[in-house]
């Protein structure tokens, strides 16, 4: 008997003959299988959710933050350094020549009230060139002009979450809302980023030109801001304008080229290496928890196809008495082998299917059943089938027909 559909034949018949022992084999494979699918499923949805989300940030966009500096080995609170400025800002714009546009940002948190209600809110302070740097569109309304940044009108626009706490479902635009003990004009609402990378909704958060919030939401000395953002002039040159930033920054700060800085300098391709960092980590410890789960499950395999073989050593050696080989017979014992594990992977699929939908519409987990993850349930069944079928079928074939007929 030849490997192949004989063969395959054999075994089903074999399998059904002895059907509840393959079906408790057929479960570990199962639970494995589904195991694996599922984190594979995890780890493709949270690499596009990743993925979605630091385009959020914008194109090509770095991002410099204030930080605190280290003095006689304690770390110096935040605010206690020079800080990032407007001129900070102002000299990246003017000396960075890979550098296409720049922006301030600062920001807090504060209860704001309207006639249809009130809600707690971010509300940040920036200016025009923060729209194309962030990549941030007008869904209605319009932007504040560069006479009403100059002159602290009060003025603002919302993110579509923001709209609806303060709003409802009633057109923003044109209505006021206050802010602390101060009335503004809602000029426009933006269209929806979502969250980012941070964790932060972009969508919850109120805008107004930047020496507004300095003079009336929360009264700042000086041009101190919480963030600076620039944009570079192409992905390639991404690496060149940190460098160039980080030099204007320090010379800027007079810090020295190998000092401590109190501002670091960060990239949209830093977070999504970083966080795709994280999530490959998690992914590794989860496969790992799941591949304990296969390991277990092959064993089970094993450990049933050495008892069929010795229950069915008077079988294998009337085979071998009519003609066959002890190829055909460890072939035929591979086949048996591999169709449970295949069966389990198959069912581990489905059950795996589920588990995503519910992940996905029930949840809201990032997951994905891609080609990916059906090939691993495929392949990885395959597999083990191979691996934990092989010595017992490697014992079937080594039986002696003379003492396999005496067997009872």
């Amino acid at each position: 008997m030849s490997l192949g559909v004989p063969s395959l034949r054999v075994a089903l018949s074999s399998l059904w003959r002895a059907r509840l022992r393959s079906g408790l084999t057929v479960l570990g494979i199962l639970v494995g299988i589904a195991a694996v699918v599922v984190v594979v499923a995890l780890g493709e949805g949270a690499s596009g959710s990743i993925g979605g989300r630091i385009e959020s940030l914008g194109s090509n966009v770095i991002y410099v933050f204030d930080q605190g500096t280290s003095r006689s080995g304690a770390r110096r609170a935040y605010g206690s350094t020079m800080g990032l400025t407007d001129g900070d800002a102002e000299a990246i714009r003017r000396e960075a020549v890979s550098i296409a546009a720049v922006s301030v940002f600062t920001s807090t948190s504060v209860q704001i009230s309207t006639s249809f209600g009130n809600a707690r809110t971010s509300v940040a302070g920036t200016d025009l060139s923060y729209f194309p740097v962030r990549g941030f569109s007008l869904a209605t309304g319009r932007l504040w002009t560069d006479a009403e940044e100059r002159s602290k009108a009060r003025v603002c626009l919302l993110g579509p979450a923001a709209a609806a706490k303060l709003f409802g479902s009633v057109d923003p635009v044109g209505r006021g809302l206050r802010i602390g003990k101060h009335p503004y004009v809602v000029i426009g609402t933006l269209v929806p980023k979502g969250q980012s990378p941070f964790g932060m909704d972009q969508d919850d958060r109120v805008l107004v030109p930047v020496g507004t919030w300095r003079a009336r939401v929360q009264p700042t000395p000086g041009p101190r801001v919480h963030m600076i953002m620039a944009s570079a002039k192409g992905f390639e040159r991404t690496d060149s304008a940190i460098r160039e930033v980080d030099a204007i920054l320090r010379q800027r700060h007079r810090i020295a080229e190998n000092g401590e800085a109190d501002f670091v300098v960060r990239s949209q391709e830093q977070f999504r290496a970083m966080q795709e960092r994280i999530v490959g980590v998690l992914s590794v410890l989860l496969l790992s928890v799941a591949a304990v789960s296969l390991f277990v499950g092959g064993v089970g395999v094993m450990n049933i196809m050495l008892v069929t073989v010795t229950e069915r050593r008077r079988e294998i050696g009337l085979r071998m008495a009519v003609g066959a080989r002890p190829w055909d017979v460890q072939a035929q014992f591979l086949v048996e082998a591999v169709t449970l594990t295949f069966i389990g992977g198959m069912l581990g699929l489905v059950l795996a299917w589920g588990l995503v939908l519910a992940g996905t519409y029930g949840l809201g987990w990032a997951m994905k059943l891609g080609p990916a993850a059906i090939a691993v349930a495929v392949g990885t069944s395959l597999v083990i089938g191979v691996i934990f079928g092989f010595l017992p079928a490697r014992r079937a074939a080594l039986v002696e027909p003379i003492e396999a007929l005496r067997h009872e």
